[in-house]
């Protein structure tokens, strides 16, 4: 479907307008972030071979005690180091009962207050650069707390931000920025699932690119979980397991959202699309070849390994995102809604991405990504809006195709069945016609030779040939509707002399006709097969009649056809009835054959025109008949 070409504008000033949305959301609720707790920006460190002794650690002068900043990066710890100590100064003036800490490495940890420990976690935690929240004891404030970290493929220590608060309020952060990765991860995975599920019960032609939007949509699960920090909860010691997982979804992810966009969105023949797609998918195998060869070697190829899946991947991710958006504003401004809806979604979530990215940079990483995730979310519904609109209009447009094969069927069958009565109804109107023609001439005879009584016998004989011999006109008007003489004749002019028959037989019905004719109405055809046409329609409605009846012929010209419009108030027809109008044989008087309307039909057709019944029970029924104007043929 295309948007209107008028829209162009708007739509584009619409999703600037989204940009800017989405790109405030972050900074807002950061803006408004810091009112939680207090924030630590300074501790010390030392370095620790003594496996978190809090006494030994408590003794040290401060000469051995370095200082470090919120925001600085970790030191690198002497060769003969174990662990780390870190050593916080609570405020006085604050009131708290627990300690969230940032991007915490180690495998093993101690806390101390007091030199008594008040919390410990064993070797198998794997911290690994997520956040721990500390419980501590309500006279905590104004005390300095030792915080002990070892082991770890990483290292130890902190790297981040640290904050002093209400238990209660810090937890609150710390579900909120990353329990929902879980929460979301787990939402993508489940909803991949349900479209895989989906996709094997449908033909591929009908959910076009759905096998990539599940990949997706499956990818992006992958990453968001494997973002959290809950992961190395749940998995322990499995740290390097989760970046190995989280490597293997970014690999897959790039090429298949790329492959997507092409399944959706037709390319023209200089397009840069294709070369990026191999290039992605080249480059996505050869990273996860490298990824296989460093775990196999036990991680010996990580020099080379992490700049591939990292800064490279990074900036690839970058240049994807950018060309798939600018490619897909393109085709918004052409007037294609499923870019529209993409280049919605891609907004949101390009603009979150970018303002956080902004955020982290500027408080010198010590701001931890929220809202990127939510943007994907957005985008993902766009990506299934697209796919469920593609799927809709090919279901629709399947549906169509089906109805046009069945009426092709029911009129190949009508074609087939018409053809047959038209022989077998020649056939007999030659055989009976003679023989009737005979039987009246003797009957003429009679009647010369007759008295008064037998007169009156032989006349209603003679008039009941005369209606077989009607029906026997209208089987071979029926079997060759073909016109006698073809001419150009004035639409008006024939319906003036129609009615000027039919009148007196609908002013006994107690009804009337009134005409409603334009001027200059010809069209080409027998003027005669045209007459008996409307002889047939307008006397139909006249026998539909009751009192005060009245009957309207309406002629009129619309582009380039003749439209005349029989109406009248009589009794109307069902809808059953209705459908079934120009069955052969088929009538709902008590007398009639329903040769008149067949014959009707029969000679609208043959003047290439189309007629047309609207009726309910009641209230009246119109007949509207189609006929190609003389100057167009």
């Amino acid at each position: 479907m295309k948007r209107p070409s008028t829209n162009k504008t708007a739509g584009m000033l619409f999703l600037v307008v989204l940009l800017l949305l989405s790109a405030a959301v972050p900074i807002l609720f950061w803006s408004r972030s810091g009112q939680t707790g207090v924030a630590l920006h300074n501790w010390d460190y030392a370095w620790d071979s003594s496996r978190g002794d809090s006494a030994s650690a408590a003794a040290l002068p401060d000469g051995q005690w370095e200082h470090m900043r919120e925001g600085g990066s970790r030191p690198q710890a002497p060769g003969n180091a174990t662990g780390a100590w870190l050593r916080f100064t609570l405020p006085a003036d604050a009131v708290g009962d627990a300690l969230l800490l940032g991007k915490l490495y180690g495998s093993e940890l101690k806390v101390y207050v007091d030199q008594k420990l008040i919390y410990a976690a064993g070797e198998n935690e794997g911290y690994n650069g997520r956040k721990v929240i500390i419980p501590l004891p309500e006279t905590a404030a104004s005390k300095q707390v030792y915080v002990w970290s070892s082991g770890g493929d990483k290292g130890f220590g902190l790297e981040g931000k640290a904050r002093f608060g209400s238990y209660k309020q810090l937890l609150t952060i710390y579900v909120k920025e990353d329990l929902m990765d879980m929460v979301i991860g787990s939402a993508m995975l489940f909803i991949a699932v349900a479209l895989l599920v989906c996709l094997l019960c449908l033909r591929q032609e009908i959910f076009a690119g759905g096998y990539w939007l599940t990949v997706v949509i499956f990818s992006y699960g992958g990453v968001l979980i494997t973002y959290s920090s809950f992961m190395p909860i749940l998995m322990k010691s499995h740290g390097r397991s989760i970046e190995i997982i989280n490597d293997v979804a970014l690999f897959v992810l790039l090429p298949a959202f790329t492959i997507f966009f092409g399944h959706n969105f037709a390319q023209g023949p200089k397009s840069l699309l294709p070369w990026f797609r191999r290039f992605q998918v080249t480059y996505s195998a050869a990273g996860l070849l490298l990824l296989v060869f460093n775990v196999i070697s036990s991680y010996q190829l990580d020099p080379i390994y992490k700049p591939i899946s990292t800064n490279i991947l990074g900036v690839l991710m970058i240049v994807q995102f950018m060309y798939l958006l600018y490619l897909a504003l393109i085709h918004a401004y052409k007037g294609s809604t499923e870019a529209f809806v993409f280049s919605a979604g891609f907004t949101v979530f390009s603009a979150m991405l970018v303002s956080e990215v902004a955020l982290y940079f500027y408080t010198g990483g010590l701001y931890h990504l929220i809202w990127w995730k939510w943007g994907m979310v957005v985008f993902t519904l766009s990506l299934i809006a697209v796919v469920g609109r593609k799927m809709a209009l090919n279901f629709r447009q399947t549906v169509k195709y089906s109805r046009e094969l069945e009426q092709f069927n029911n009129e190949l069958q009508r074609s087939e069945k018409m053809e047959i009565i038209s022989e077998l109804a020649a056939s007999v109107a030659h055989e009976v016609r003679n023989p009737l023609q005979v039987t009246r001439g003797f009957l003429q005879l009679l009647g010369q030779r007759s008295g008064k009584k037998e007169k009156e016998y032989l006349q209603l004989a003679m008039e009941e040939l005369d209606r077989a011999s009607g029906i026997i006109t209208d089987f071979l008007t029926f079997a060759k509707p073909g016109m006698d003489t073809v001419d150009v004749f004035d639409v008006g002019g024939e319906l003036r002399h129609v009615t000027g028959v039919l009148m007196p037989l609908a002013n006994l019905q107690g009804g009337s006709v009134q005409l409603k004719l334009a001027d200059g109405l010809h069209v080409k055809g027998s003027a005669s097969k045209f007459k008996q046409a409307f002889i047939n329609l307008i006397k139909n409605s006249i026998e539909s009649l009751g009192e005060e009846g009245l009957i309207t012929v309406t002629a009129w010209k619309s582009g380039e056809y003749i439209l005349v419009s029989v109406v009248d108030n009589g009794e109307g027809m069902k809808a059953s009835e209705l459908a079934r109008l120009g069955e052969p044989y088929y009538s709902n008087k008590t007398k009639g054959t329903g040769l008149g309307l067949m014959v009707t039909f029969r000679i609208v057709e043959a003047m290439n025109g189309s007629i047309a019944f609207k009726s309910k029970k009641g209230e009246g029924t119109e007949v509207i008949v189609k006929l190609p104007a003389s100057d167009n043929l």
